[in-house]
């Protein structure tokens, strides 16, 4: 096998310089003790979506527009997990505009830039999450529940189109990796009634690797240096350094031990903050 580092890829010194001053603009005023954070959204959003206009209730619009325009408002705006019963409102509520700022920032002209897209989340994941930490790296169209149950060690990747969903709370350790449309839950429903809701933490310990498609289900603990092939189904904890296949997920695999494992040379992700 070969071993392929991430390169990097230069910008126009002008672009990222562009970039860098918005994203600084963005994480000062997130600091701000007086920051209202719906009214920050909706500034930011109406300037992706309508730039040039900066009224609240515009005139002279249709009515379908109109309320296009009212979408740049997380206060005219409901979410599934305002529904859930379990949900802390007071924490919601400090969460949701930048929920709602991440998720129309995804489905904007900007989402699909890799550079801006992954330090604009990381900028919200520090807001959002209980804990975040260095160099997380988020790409696009990731969901979340209530976000504020994310715990977030370093170094951690996330890739498209995954769920976390972090009703009972979700810790995902160093360098903990998620591919590509995997879904992660801390939720589950009673077989009789699905109104009976346990919420048990999901747990991914250092290092952890869930491949494509993957579903880990509520409650469930991967040891560090573990893994969860593509399309398996984890219904019970996997033992470090082990690789669980299927569905039911089944240890049917087992890693090198470390010091067996091909040395390589350090690299700097090129996408880690500056």
């Amino acid at each position: 096998m070969a071993f392929l580092p991430l390169r990097s890829v230069p910008l126009p010194s002008t672009t990222a310089e562009a970039y860098d001053q918005w994203l600084d603009e963005i994480a000062r005023q997130l600091d701000a003790s007086n920051c209202d954070r719906y009214e920050l959204c909706r500034k930011i959003l109406t300037d992706i979506y309508y730039p040039g206009t900066d009224e609240r209730t515009p005139s002279k619009l249709s009515k379908a527009r109109r309320l296009a325009f009212m979408q740049m408002d997380p206060s005219n705006v409901t979410l599934e997990p305002e529904y859930y019963a379990e949900i802390d409102a007071e924490r919601y509520a400090r969460v949701k505009p930048l929920l709602w700022l991440w998720e129309m920032f995804d489905k904007s002209p900007l989402g699909e830039n890799v550079h801006l897209g992954v330090a604009f989340r990381r900028v919200l994941a520090r807001h959002v999450f209980r804990r975040c930490g260095r160099n997380f790296k988020c790409f696009q169209f990731v969901k979340f529940s209530f976000g504020y149950n994310m715990e977030v060690g370093d170094d951690v990747v996330v890739h498209r189109h995954v769920l976390l969903d972090d009703r009972g709370g979700i810790v995902l350790g160093n360098r903990v990796s998620v591919a590509d449309y995997a879904n992660i839950y801390s939720h589950t429903h009673d077989l009789a009634d699905q109104r009976d809701v346990t919420s048990p933490a999901t747990v991914l310990g250092d290092g952890v690797r869930v491949t494509y498609h993957a579903t880990v289900l509520a409650g469930v603990h991967l040891e560090p240096d573990s893994m969860i092939g593509a399309l398996a189904v984890a219904t019970r904890p996997v033992a470090s350094g082990e690789v669980a296949l299927g569905i039911p997920a089944q240890p049917k695999l087992k890693k090198p031990p470390v010091e067996e494992r091909p040395k390589h040379p350090p690299t700097r992700d090129p996408l880690a903050d500056a």
